[in-house]
């Protein structure tokens, strides 16, 4: 079972002098921040359908970048790990991670594509 914990970090420097932790897992993510009012989010990675990652220029001069997952998490649909070390291998893990939990669980992802079942060849099918 592999495992990343990841601090956010400023952009200068890539100092991690930030309350926010990440926590990936094979089957679970968590962001814990805060330091008087502590709140953790989880996000199952079955529930993460696509990873992005971007890397501003300040963030490639120090070594840092930014993981944007886009879950089917009603909470939060779009999860960012912000500013951290390690950036292209955590979100070829969350990748990875998360296609092995879906078919663990034999989990299909969907898309609304906003067609309804009157827009079929113009036939009312009721």
């Amino acid at each position: 079972m592999a495992e990343f914990t990841e601090r956010k970090r400023w952009v200068f420097l890539g100092l991690p002098f930030t309350f926010t932790k990440y926590i990936i897992k094979d089957n679970i993510l968590t962001i814990d921040s805060g330091l008087f009012k502590k709140v953790e989010n989880d996000c199952y990675m079955y529930k993460v359908q696509d990873v992005e990652l971007v890397t501003s220029f300040a963030e490639r001069i120090v070594g840092i970048g930014t993981v944007v997952c886009y879950t089917g998490d009603t909470t939060h649909p779009k999860l960012i790990l912000s500013h951290i070390k390690n950036a292209k291998a955590i979100k070829d893990f969350i990748l990875e991670a998360s296609e092995q939990a879906r078919m663990k669980r034999r989990t299909l992802n969907t898309l609304d594509i906003g067609a309804g079942i009157d827009d079929l060849d113009g036939e009312d099918l009721n």
